[in-house]
């Protein structure tokens, strides 16, 4: 069982900023995330879009915060459980947690932060019958390890920045790359469609536009998919494939979350905002676009400046019997986990005789 402080679930950039202010308490922390990797729809959904109002960034890319928070937190420590979803919460008598996920890794903390973004995200899957029949046998809605991919012929269907991204990463892994895209026109970051055509043209990509995969065919493992052209003349094509990875983007659900008891109000979780945006559940707080009260603003920023409030609550719970002494980072510095130390150089004045 994994044992920690403050169980935080979901790794957006609410999520990884929580590991920062609760590190600064001497708080330890986890994280458990539906997604195989940390930075929630920034990661998953939009890496290279630029994000214009995060304070003293004019402009940054999603994927780009994302790596920064992973910096700025890596003298706390952080664990993480990627790739599995936090599936039933019990209380226990002493009043601390047990928090199961849908493998059945148990976590324990006294206090839990449910940090989900807009919940837990699933792939949309595309309308295709026996699907299902295939996953982890030659379908994939997520690439854990690109690796896997290595010297086989994959077929990856999308057209924004998940499926550009990837085709353009394992064409230099699979022995032959397909981008199969409904439209003409791409929906993702123009360097990367950009960059998709030059290895079209090099022959490292095969770009089919204007198609979908409509089918799949095999006995045990995928053998072939079936790609329909809009274009009639060209009709249905059976192309032999040892993968195919359909990325078209996450579909937000509070999933198992809403069965826990918490009070919900239109698909988010409810919260005391005058204080520290804990939940109907003591011990329980929701911070992020996940909870909702009066004045809520979906930015990243709230879900920072929420952050840091409930850390503040949480070590009261933890510790009620200490005070804590706010004390500004310009001050008190940065003290890792891991032994190293941030802080300002100290001046030295001496005093002198004339």
């Amino acid at each position: 069982m994994i044992k920690t402080d403050i169980l935080i679930i979901g790794a957006g950039p609410t999520g990884l900023f929580t590991v920062f202010e609760a590190g600064l308490l001497k708080l330890k922390t986890h994280l458990i995330d539906a997604l195989p990797q940390p930075g929630g729809q920034c990661s998953e959904i939009y890496p290279k879009k630029p994000i214009y109002d995060i304070p003293a960034f004019p402009e940054i890319l999603a994927g780009d915060l994302v790596k920064n928070l992973m910096e700025q937190i890596k003298p706390f420590e952080p664990g993480f459980t990627l790739g599995e979803r936090a599936e039933t919460l019990e209380k226990l008598d002493d009043g601390t947690f047990i928090v199961t996920t849908n493998k059945g890794t148990q976590h324990h903390a006294p206090v839990v932060a449910i940090a989900g973004g807009l919940g837990s995200f699933e792939p949309r899957k595309p309308p295709i019958a026996n699907i299902s029949d295939f996953e982890d046998k030659g379908v994939s809605y997520f690439i854990k390890d690109p690796e896997v991919y290595r010297d086989r012929k994959v077929v990856i269907a999308g057209g924004g920045d998940s499926a550009l991204d990837w085709a353009i990463y394992l064409s230099d892994v699979a022995s032959e790359v397909s981008l199969v895209h409904r439209r003409e026109e791409f929906r993702g970051a123009l360097d990367s469609v950009e960059r998709v055509s030059e290895l079209a043209k090099l022959g490292k990509i095969e770009m089919i536009t204007n198609a979908e995969v409509v089918g799949l065919k095999g006995e045990d493992e995928l053998e072939k998919v079936v790609i329909r052209h809009k274009d009639k003349a060209r009709g249905e094509e059976f192309r032999e494939v040892d993968d195919f990875i359909p990325l078209f983007g996450l579909s937000p659900k509070l999933g198992p979350i809403g069965n826990w008891g918490l009070e919900i109000e239109k698909n988010a979780i409810k919260v005391d905002n005058s204080y520290d945006y804990q939940t109907n559940i003591p011990g329980v707080y929701a911070i992020g676009d996940v909870n909702t009260y009066k004045g809520k603003l979906k930015l990243i920023l709230s879900g920072f400046h929420e952050a840091a409030i409930m850390c503040q609550s949480a070590y009261q719970r933890i510790f009620p019997d200490k005070k804590y002494v706010l004390k500004y980072t310009t001050v008190g510095g940065v003290e890792g986990f891991d032994g190293s130390k941030k802080e300002a150089k100290r001046e030295v004045v001496q005093s002198i005789s004339v």
